[in-house]
């Protein structure tokens, strides 16, 4: 997405939440390219830096909290353990 410097001023949370989910936000000045906002977990890792676990797991995509789940209701089956 790109974002007139004013305009990211103006919705900078949305700017922060939409590089937080994975995507660049490229800032231009006057039509030209000045800045990009990403994720810190992305910029570790472009700068060669460790990253940790959590964030790792942060920089992925985003879930929705309401997926569906399918577990079947089956009654678990009989394992001889004595055999």
């Amino acid at each position: 997405m790109r974002w007139q410097v004013q305009e990211a001023k103006q919705r900078f949370s949305e700017v922060l939440r939409a590089a937080e989910s994975g995507e660049p936000q490229i800032v231009t000045k006057h039509g030209e390219e000045i800045a990009v906002v990403i994720d810190i977990a992305e910029y570790r890792r472009l700068r060669g830096e460790a990253v940790g676990f959590m964030d790792y797991l942060r920089a992925g995509p985003h879930l929705d909290d309401d997926l569906p789940i399918e577990r079947p209701r089956d009654e678990p089956r009989e394992i001889d353990l004595a055999g």
